[in-house]
């Protein structure tokens, strides 16, 4: 999860977003796990970023609901539970429908055979055999297609939500929603399923595909 640098900001803003994608770095790196508890000094040490910055990070993190303040215990890191689940894929669902029906509808050609290609790229190699480096750029590619839909809308509200959310899919018992080396073949044919959805230019049809695609994963979510 990446972020883009705004020229001439304040140097305490600047701090405090640089201490935000080290926090969410280390909590998908798994150097800080769900449900754990922390103080404004262990989050010094685990982010290497000053206690200035990291109090002024933490309203934030409470906002975005990354972390939550327990009464005479401290601040506790968002754990995974059913209802984390269930509100996570919820939220991705009624989100990317609506934006998978704008692309549709006004996406370029060219941007439908980017996404294309670069699927079958990644299918077809691994097809041939699957390697730690496939399945990196096999998950960057699966993220590139939702990011690219939901940025297609132009709203940066929305792309930022998005993006905290996807932090909080990405905990949701990784090895379920993260690409393993079972998932890359049938991640990767699901989304050719969804990338010829688009090509149909059928709003409907698509959002049904995402639809089916979105559910998938949550199902994988949840053992079902």
């Amino acid at each position: 999860m990446s972020t883009r640098p705004v020229p001439l900001e304040p140097e305490p803003l600047k701090l405090r977003e640089k201490a935000y994608v080290s926090f969410t770095e280390k909590l998908l790196a798994r150097d800080i796990v769900p449900g754990q508890f922390v103080s404004q000094r262990e989050l010094v040490e685990i982010t290497g970023m000053p206690l200035g910055a990291i109090r002024e990070l933490i309203p934030r993190l409470e906002a975005d609901g990354l972390i939550t303040t327990v009464p005479q215990r401290g601040m506790q890191v968002a754990h995974v539970d059913m209802s984390l689940i269930r509100n996570a894929f919820q939220f991705r669902l009624i989100l990317e429908r609506e934006a998978t029906a704008e692309f549709v509808r006004n996406a370029p050609d060219a941007e439908l055979a980017r996404l294309r290609a670069a699927h079958e790229v990644i299918l077809a190699e691994a097809e041939a055999g699957i390697t730690p480096d496939l399945m990196a750029r096999g998950q960057a590619t699966d993220w590139d297609l939702h990011y690219t839909v939901i940025d297609f809308l132009g709203n940066e509200i929305i792309s930022k939500a998005y993006r905290v959310n996807a932090i909080k899919v990405l905990l949701i018992r990784q090895e379920y929603t993260r690409l393993s080396e079972q998932l890359v073949i049938p991640v990767m044919q699901e989304h050719l399923a969804i990338i010829a959805a688009f090509e149909t230019r059928d709003p409907e049809h698509a959002a049904a595909a995402m639809s089916r695609h979105i559910n998938n994963a949550r199902a994988r979510a949840l053992r079902l």
